[in-house]
């Protein structure tokens, strides 16, 4: 997990950068500029469907982070819930098979109950965090198309983008809020990336730290 998921998040971010530099360009010379008129003043936005496409994708990137804020946290309680239960059952496993006295009957099922209620717990935990990050997922994707297309409606209404034009934008819209949603719609894949990862370090830092344990005893042994 902390080796393989890498190597797709990567790729699939080198494919969305491509995707987005290649249908910027065109929802820039189809968008065009918007000029608004307010009192004495007026505003030119240069590119303005671009500009709108990345503020509103760093707006649901920010939410995405907001909620799923405990994601990596509550991976992490997940999968050390799963290795502990793991190891209390086959630790029980191997007392059963065993004619050596050890966890049987009720005592097995007295050290799996709380390891198995632990991982119940957790997995609640997760669902209830992809749920609330789903429903930011498929609510943006419902609501990009719509939005680009709001976006045209005072050129198409002042008469300076036709219907056909209208249609191509919104659709460039879409691709291009698609192409940037990249780290929403990985997010989960990234937290998990980082549970796993943060387990990885801290297997290596015990590690070290029985190295340098035994290198002590046995400078201490030798004297040295």
């Amino acid at each position: 997990m902390a080796t393989d998921l890498p190597v797709d998040l990567v790729l699939g971010l080198a494919a969305s950068l491509l995707t987005a530099a290649t249908f910027i360009g065109i929802l820039w010379v189809v968008g065009g500029n918007l000029t608004i008129d307010a009192a004495s003043l007026t505003l030119t936005i240069a590119g303005y469907l671009v500009v709108a496409v990345v503020i509103y994708s760093i707006a649901v990137a920010a939410m995405t982070m907001l909620i799923g804020r405990r994601l990596t946290d509550v991976l992490q309680e997940n999968k050390r819930a799963e290795a502990q239960l793991r190891a209390v059952g086959t630790h029980v496993r191997e007392s059963g098979e065993s004619t050596a006295p050890g966890l049987k009957g009720d005592d097995g099922i007295r050290a799996i109950h709380p390891a198995l209620k632990a991982v119940i717990s957790s997995w609640l935990n997760y669902c209830w965090q992809l749920v609330r990050l789903t429903i930011i997922t498929h609510t943006n994707s419902l609501l990009t198309p719509v939005i680009g297309v709001l976006l045209c409606m005072p050129k198409y209404v002042a008469g300076t983008m036709l219907l056909g034009e209208v249609v191509q934008a919104a659709a460039a819209f879409v691709v291009v809020q698609g192409a940037c949603s990249w780290f929403t719609d990985n997010y989960p894949r990234l937290a998990e990336w980082a549970a796993s990862a943060n387990r990885v370090a801290s297997l290596l830092l015990a590690l070290d730290k029985i190295d340098q344990c035994q290198t002590c005893d046995e400078s201490a042994r030798t004297g040295r």
